[in-house]
C-alpha cells in the first residue's frame, strides 16, 4: 500500500512507523486483547498511537494514524501484511515469493502488489501463525508445511534450506460465497446441457473422475456437482487439507495428518479411505488422488460405493488414466497391468476435464465417457469438447462447446433410475 499525501516524500516515514509499530506491539497487553473485541482493542491502539506520535520528531496526519493503527490490528488480530488482500474477493490466490514480492491472481492473471513484510522473519512469524492455529509446525526439520485458513482458504508454506531466497507462501482462496452452478454458466465455463448431464451422472450414481491442471478449478467444480447428491446419502470426505465445503446434512469430514516432532503419528490418505469403508458410506469423496490410494478408492467404486467423486492432477482425459494407472501401481501389490486397467474400467464412468485457459477463464473442454476395455486398451468417448478457435487480438480465447454426436452408454443407465435426456442434447449441429 502505497504511502500517500506529505509523507510520501519523507525518506525517514517507513523507520518511524516501524517504530511506532513496534512500541504498540510492546505496550498492548496480547494475552488480554484476544479476549476482547476488536472494537475496544483498536480504541486502545489509537490512544497509545496518539501518545507516541507527540513524542517523534516526524509528524503523522489524521490518514496515516488510520492506517498504521489497521496495520497494528492485522498484525494482532491477523495475518498482518496479507489482510486486505484476503478482504479482496476478486483475488483467487496470494503467492508470497519472498518478504518484499507479492503477487495475486485475479481472474486468471498473475501481478504484483505492493505488499510487503518487515523482513523473512515477520513472514515467518504469519507462517507460524497460520500453521500453529491447526496444531502443525514448520521449521528446518519440517521445512514444508501444508495448512488452511479459518475460511478454508489452502495454505502451503515452504521455507529454508528448501526454499533459497527466504520464506515462500501459497494461498489458494476459497471465500465465503463459493461458486453455484450458475456462476460457471454465468462465467461461460460451461452449456446449460452440459450441466444438465453432469447433473443427472451424480443423480445416477455415475463415478466420476475431476482432471485439470493446477488452478484449473477442480475443487471449485468437485464442490458444484457435489451439491446435487441427495441429502438422504452419508458422504464421507477425505482430504489432505480439508477445503470441501458441501451443504448436505450427513457429511463426515476426514483430514490427513503429518507425521510429529519425532516423525511418528502421520495419517495418510490411503488409510483414511481404508477406514472411510467402515463407516457405511453411500458416497466417498477424495478431494485429490495422488498416490497410493488410488487402489483403494477404485475397490471402493467397485464394490458398492459407486457415485464417488474425485480430482486428479493431469492435462487430458487420457493422461488422466495413465496416472490413475501408476498412482494403482506404487500400492506395490504387484499387479498386472491389464488387471489394474480392468479396475479402472469398471469403476470410473465419466471422466471431466477442466482446464485454464491462455486468457485466464476455467472452461469444461471435456466430459469423456468411459466404455469397456479393447484388448489391454480402456476405451473413451467424448461426450462433449469445447473446440478452440483462435484467440482475439485482446487475448481472449474464442471457441464453441458442442456435443460430439455421440449418445453416451450410461444414458440406458440414467434412463432406469428415472431421469430422460433428450437425444437432441447430443446431436452435432453442422454449421451451415
Amino acid at each position: 500500500m502505497a504511502i500517500t499525501g506529505a509523507a510520501a516524500g519523507r525518506t525517514d516515514f517507513g523507520a518511524v512507523k516501524i517504530a511506532i509499530h513496534r512500541k504498540l506491539i510492546q505496550k498492548l497487553n496480547l494475552d488480554r486483547v484476544t479476549e476482547v473485541n476488536r472494537e475496544e482493542v483498536r480504541r486502545e491502539v489509537v490512544l497509545i498511537l496518539e501518545s507516541l506520535v507527540v513524542g517523534e520528531s516526524t509528524p503523522m496526519n489524521l490518514q496515516e494514524r488510520e492506517r498504521l493503527a489497521q496495520e497494528v490490528l492485522d498484525e494482532v488480530f491477523g495475518l498482518g501484511p496479507l489482510e486486505p488482500l484476503l478482504a479482496d474477493p476478486t483475488i483467487s490466490d496470494i503467492l508470497v515469493n519472498s518478504y518484499k514480492r507479492v503477487y495475486v491472481e485475479r481472474r486468471g492473471i498473475l501481478d504484483l502488489t505492493s505488499v510487503q513484510f518487515r523482513d523473512d522473519a515477520h513472514l515467518m512469524a504469519i507462517i507460524d501463525r497460520i500453521v500453529s492455529a491447526i496444531g502443525r509446525r514448520v521449521d528446518e526439520s519440517s521445512p514444508m508445511v501444508d495448512a488452511r485458513l479459518p475460511d478454508g482458504s489452502r495454505v502451503n508454506a515452504i521455507i529454508p534450506p528448501l526454499a533459497i531466497d527466504g520464506p515462500c507462501l501459497s494461498i489458494r482462496r476459497f471465500g465465503h460465497n463459493r461458486l453455484v452452478a450458475d456462476d460457471l454458466i454465468n462465467n461461460n465455463s460451461l452449456t446449460p446441457a452440459m450441466l444438465e448431464l453432469l447433473k443427472g451422472c451424480v443423480k445416477a450414481r455415475l463415478s466420476i473422475l475431476i482432471s485439470g491442471g493446477t488452478g484449473a478449478g477442480k475443487t471449485t467444480f468437485l464442490n458444484v456437482l457435489s451439491s446435487y447428491i441427495s441429502n438422504r446419502e452419508r458422504i464421507v470426505t477425505i482430504e489432505d487439507a480439508a477445503e470441501l465445503l458441501l451443504n448436505q446434512e450427513h457429511v463426515v469430514r476426514l483430514e490427513t495428518r503429518p507425521p510429529n516432532i519425532e516423525g511418528k503419528g502421520a495419517v495418510h490418505q490411503r488409510q483414511l479411505v481404508i477406514n472411510a469403508l467402515r463407516m457405511r458410506p453411500d458416497r466417498i469423496i477424495v478431494g485429490e488422488v495422488r498416490g497410493e490410494e488410488a487402489l483403494d478408492m477404485l475397490q471402493a467404486m467397485n464394490t458398492g460405493h459407486d457415485g464417488s467423486l474425485t480430482t486428479i492432477h493431469a492435462n487430458t482425459p487420457r493422461d488422466a488414466l495413465s496416472r490413475l494407472e501408476t498412482m494403482v501401481a506404487m500400492s506395490n501389490l504387484n499387479l498386472p497391468e491389464s488387471a489394474i486397467r480392468r479396475q479402472i474400467a469398471s469403476a470410473v464412468d465419466v471422466i471431466v476435464q477442466v482446464n485454464r485457459m491462455s486468457d485466464g477463464t476455467r472452461k469444461i473442454v471435456n466430459i469423456s465417457e468411459i466404455t469397456g476395455m479393447e484388448g489391454e486398451v480402456v476405451t473413451m468417448q467424448d461426450v462433449f469438447l469445447f473446440r478452440k478457435r483462435g484467440i482475439r487480438e485482446n487475448g481472449e480465447v474464442l471457441g464453441e462447446f458442442q456435443p460430439s454426436g455421440i449418445r453416451p452408454k450410461f444414458a440406458e443407465r440414467m434412463l432406469v433410475t428415472g431421469i430422460q435426456l433428450p437425444i437432441s442434447m447430443f446431436e452435432l449441429k453442422r454449421d451451415r
